[in-house]
């Protein structure tokens, strides 16, 4: 295996391990990581199904953003999810922490989503003024539909894992501090049952009451036009997701890809991301250490009666 990942074989379960800290971002070693195992696991006739699990605090939380517009090699995050979308093993992401962005598209692409309780799963582009660019607005509306899909994607706020179940964006929980064994289970289970192989890019019944409506679409706009006002995002994101309703999977993905390239050069983009990375540098202390402890700092507020001033301990 690669720096960024482990694998192992229980009772005819593969289990890939990406440990790569601090939130195990998709760079990458992720992404070397990934590939590796999965081709380890799909040439191994005792490996059943597949278990993608991540060690410390979080499953993967996201795209590695400071390498946008990079090119370091390696296999590419399409061509890492072509393997597992298109492999004949069921693969169960099991999820911790969050997994958010490009770690939920991740566990969209696997064939089952099982999370502890305290995980939070999302799509939160819109923030950076983008859109999930690698399959997101078209898988995540085939799972929970139209209506929550609008909202989810151009809210962007994370989901915490019991919400996420009863939306229908995980399949399972499992309990807190057992998820690998309870995912070693679920897939265990599934296998036992005839290892059902169903890709979300296939399922059709959360999008088929939704074709041919583009009222659906208009109206959400015009209930939101003072939220989206000044932000191309949402405008992208719905026109993205009724694509989904009304396209093929690979149709519907050459459009998210066309709107995520506009978004991607527009100026509306460039300056929510600046000020995202700039919000980011600005809460750092240089030569100040991650780990050093917080002192507690009370403030009153008292004005003093000749001078007017206030003072703040």
């Amino acid at each position: 295996m690669t720096q960024a990942g482990t694998t192992e074989v229980i009772n005819g379960i593969g289990v890939l391990t990406i440990d790569y800290p601090p939130v195990n971002a998709l760079s990458v070693h992720t992404r070397k990581a990934l590939d590796s195992g999965f081709r380890q696991f799909a040439a191994d006739d005792s490996v059943k199904a597949i278990v993608l699990i991540c060690a410390g605090r979080t499953f993967i939380a996201g795209a590695d953003i400071s390498e946008f517009g990079k090119d370091l090699g390696g296999p590419n995050l399409q061509d890492v999810f072509d393997i597992i979308e298109n492999g004949t093993k069921p693969v169960i992401a099991a999820i911790h922490g969050t997994a958010l962005g490009g770690g939920y598209e991740l566990a969209l692409i696997c064939h089952y989503r099982i999370a502890v309780p305290s995980a939070k799963v999302g799509l939160p582009e819109v923030a950076l003024g983008l859109l999930p660019g690698a399959g997101g607005t078209q898988r995540l509306p085939r799972i929970v539909g139209i209506p929550a899909a609008l909202d989810l994607i151009t809210g962007g706020a994370p989901t915490k894992a019991p919400k996420a179940l009863e939306l229908g964006m995980i399949d399972a929980l499992a309990e807190e501090g057992k998820l690998r064994d309870d995912a070693i289970a679920f897939a265990t289970k599934l296998v036992e049952e005839g290892g059902q192989l169903e890709r979300v890019r296939d399922r059709q019944d959360k999008v088929e009451p939704y074709r041919g409506k583009p009222e659906i679409y208009a109206e959400y706009l015009q209930k939101n036009a003072r939220a989206f006002r000044g932000f191309k995002a949402p405008f992208n994101i719905v026109k993205a997701i009724e694509a989904a309703a009304e396209l093929p999977f690979q149709e519907g993905k050459q459009r998210e890809s066309e709107l995520f390239q506009e978004l991607m050069d527009s100026t509306e983009s460039a300056a929510q991301r600046y000020y995202f990375f700039a919000e980011r540098q600005g809460a750092k202390v240089p030569g100040l250490a991650r780990e050093t402890p917080l002192l507690p700092v009370q403030c009153r507020y008292h004005w003093r009666r000749y001078h007017g001033r206030r003072d703040c301990d």
